[in-house]
């Protein structure tokens, strides 16, 4: 499987664009927890995305961002990063 980490930032956003921001990103298939080699599920930091797909390229998912984050009508900046692997560590269950 394809998996992807996608990090956006919203310029001069509130708590209520973030919001709507999770709402968007989570329509287009993205999520915002991680599940652990034990199975236990993780928050990922603020506005930071994951989403596991064959059919998803780098651009691809980086498409996607960008449509959710537009929706919020503020300006932003996406990173997207292909993974190939994954550790974490201090993430809140």
């Amino acid at each position: 499987m394809s998996s992807f980490t996608v990090r956006v930032e919203l310029h001069n956003a509130t708590e209520k664009d973030y919001e709507n921001l999770h709402r968007f990103m989570a329509d287009e298939g993205f999520k915002r927890t991680i599940i652990s080699a034990n199975n236990v599920e993780y928050q990922l930091p603020t506005a930071e995305y994951i989403i596991t797909d064959d059919n998803l390229t780098l651009s691809l998912t980086l498409g996607k961002a960008k449509s959710a984050a537009k929706k919020t009508k503020k300006e932003y900046e996406v990173l997207t990063t292909e993974a190939i692997g994954r550790s974490f560590v201090n993430l809140k269950k």
